[in-house]
């Protein structure tokens, strides 16, 4: 029996190891100490193996907390532009409103070093496919920032963004503390991707968190109910998307500056589709150029098989099933090349 307690007590020491050696806060850390007495008082009422569980699992997340990580910001807005031409075609003025925002934040380093960082909250409300998800991609490669994408589809609780009491047994934080520990810093472009399609039922109590994630005046203490201890999310940039505005809190859109994602028309989906998307299906399928040929006259029955569609995921599905079955065709060693034309475009386009 001594032996047995001995060992338990080497595991108790290897976990205050742990909490003693981590990164954290005076306060934190004297919070961990605190359960590490508890869990030493379980040893003698019998409910060790339960209790370790919790408190392991517990350390575990409170050391991966990046307190005081950070990546510096490149704010080059010619290396933007560039970054910003290279992922999206046109949108112009999309464009400029995200290189004023760069602007802000260089002038905002530059001359206000000594005062608090707070940077435009931007939503961008724009149909299905229209690129507002890659632009935080883009916004992230120009500012050399981590990305933590948290998806609101669906989302039926207020707790898969706030985290659960860890009084329950497997419980977790919720998927902002979740996102920074997985980003490695504090200060990363947390996107919350589709706000507007979180579930009727929670919506309320969701668009409570936001309005806490969003204000500068709060979320420099952001709670999550696992950890239960503020954590300063007011270094990092809020990025928000969303296909209409209907079900967002009339608080929630105060806090944010609206970016209007206009449509493809036909002759732009057609640039994209020869610039952006063709050479990455050709890749993908192993094709090489001169192997899958799409005549100039085609491109609007590419662009347009089903009727109109105001983003551009219908036309990239569209190109890479005739790119599938021109790899098909070319495998099975009926022909050299596939050129699509209006003698055979049938074949290639989707049909319902």
């Amino acid at each position: 029996m001594s032996d047995f307690r001995e060992l338990l007590n080497q595991e108790i020491a290897a976990l205050a190891a742990k909490v003693e050696q981590g990164e954290l806060p005076d306060e934190m850390r004297y919070q961990l100490k605190k359960e590490m007495v508890a869990l030493q008082r379980s040893v003698e009422l019998g409910n060790y193996d339960e209790k370790y569980e919790k408190v392991s699992h517990y350390v575990d997340w409170c050391l991966r907390i990046p307190f005081g990580k950070k990546t510096e910001d490149t704010l080059d807005i010619q290396k933007a532009q560039e970054i910003f031409n290279q992922h999206h075609y046109g949108m112009q003025e999309v464009k400029d409103r995200f290189l004023e925002y760069l602007a802000v934040l260089n002038l905002q380093k530059n001359n206000l070093q000594d005062e608090k960082f707070s940077a435009p909250i931007l939503l961008l409300v724009g149909l299905v496919g229209t690129g507002k998800t890659t632009f935080a991609y883009s916004l992230a490669e120009a500012l050399g920032r981590k990305l933590v994408r948290i998806p609101f589809g669906g989302m039926g609780s207020s707790k898969e963004l706030r985290g659960n009491s860890r009084l329950l047994l497997g419980s977790e934080p919720g998927k902002v503390l979740k996102g920074v520990c997985e980003s490695g810093v504090m200060n990363p472009i947390i996107l919350l991707d589709e706000i507007d399609r979180a579930s009727d039922d929670a919506n309320m109590d969701i668009m409570g968190v936001l309005v806490e994630l969003l204000d500068p005046a709060q979320n420099h203490a952001f709670t999550d109910d696992y950890v239960n201890y503020p954590i300063d999310l007011s270094q990092a940039i809020f990025l928000a998307t969303a296909n209409n505005t209907r079900k967002i809190a009339t608080a929630v859109m105060d806090r944010m500056e609206k970016i209007s994602m206009p449509s493809y028309t036909d002759e732009e989906k057609i640039a994209i589709a020869k610039k952006y998307i063709m050479p990455k299906v050709l890749k993908e399928v192993g094709l090489k150029t001169e192997q899958f040929v799409i005549r100039d006259e085609m491109w609007i029955k590419m662009v347009r098989p089903l009727g109109f569609d105001a983003g551009i995921r219908t036309l990239q599905r569209t190109i890479q099933g005739a790119a599938r079955k021109a790899a098909r065709i070319i495998v099975e060693g009926k022909y050299n090349k596939v050129e699509i034309g209006q003698e055979n475009y049938k074949i290639f386009l989707p049909s319902y």
